[in-house]
């Protein structure tokens, strides 16, 4: 019988014990740095005392956008942009708080909106084309995968492989996501910093502090990368491993 989890057979190797705990370690280290770094400058004013809804309104001015709204969203750190309808989504304390992070978080949002009206950034257009098939693989890519390794106990031929590599290549399309995702969000946060400079809206101090507060958000993207490439690359193993066993 095929070892389809590349267990042994007196328990979970030591290797396997590494690698569920990084796929634990990774996310949480970076949302705990995320938080603990927001925490930290939401209570920091600036001193042009700018709230982030108006941080956000000032850049799109000055980039001459005007079919944008930027609206109150209701839940912290749901900060978004979305591009279907033109809306700049702060949460509560950015959106009504002159502090660095909304400064920071809002500029970032307004990032995206100048990668989409102004700049045509490429990669954003390549991230928002993906959407549909990385959704349909976030959800089908497991199904197929476990379906396709279960059928390898019950059925001869190779149906079941076959099945299984459909879902890893579902799986790749969610992780090409989450790798173009990277250089879309790093972007966005240097025309934020680019622009908060530019228009005199933070001094060489309060830029700093905003470079933290962005690349603690960074981590998050990093993290769900590195996980979710971790993922495709173990069933990879496994589906070659179970493929080997049984020829």
């Amino acid at each position: 019988m095929p070892n389809i989890y590349g267990f042994g057979m007196y328990g979970i190797s030591g290797t396997y014990l590494l690698y569920f705990a990084l796929l634990m370690i990774i996310p949480l280290w970076a949302q705990m740095k995320v938080k603990s770094t927001y925490s930290r400058y939401k209570t920091v004013k600036t001193l042009s005392g700018l709230t982030g809804k108006e941080v956000a309104e000032v850049i799109l001015k000055a980039n001459g956008i005007t079919d944008v709204k930027v609206v109150r969203g209701e839940v912290e750190l749901s900060d978004h942009y979305n591009p279907k309808e033109n809306l700049v989504v702060l949460s509560p304390i950015v959106y009504s708080q002159p502090t660095v992070a909304s400064v920071a978080i809002a500029a970032h949002e307004i990032g995206h909106v100048i990668q989409d009206k102004v700049a045509d950034y490429k990669p954003m257009r390549l991230r928002h084309s993906l959407v549909p098939i990385a959704n349909l693989g976030s959800n089908l890519s497991m199904i197929l995968i476990m379906v396709g390794l279960g059928l390898t106990y019950f059925m001869t031929g190779g149906l079941g492989i076959y099945i299984a590599w459909i879902g890893v290549l579902f799986m790749l399309f969610a992780v090409l996501f989450q790798i173009v995702t990277l250089p879309v969000e790093f972007d966005a946060s240097k025309r934020a910093l680019e622009q908060v400079v530019d228009l005199g809206i933070v001094n060489s101090q309060e830029h700093r502090h905003c470079k933290k507060v962005l690349t603690a958000a960074a981590l998050t993207y990093v993290a769900v990368a590195v996980v979710a490439l971790m993922e495709l690359m173990r069933f990879i193993l496994i589906i070659l491993n179970v493929n080997n066993n049984r020829s």
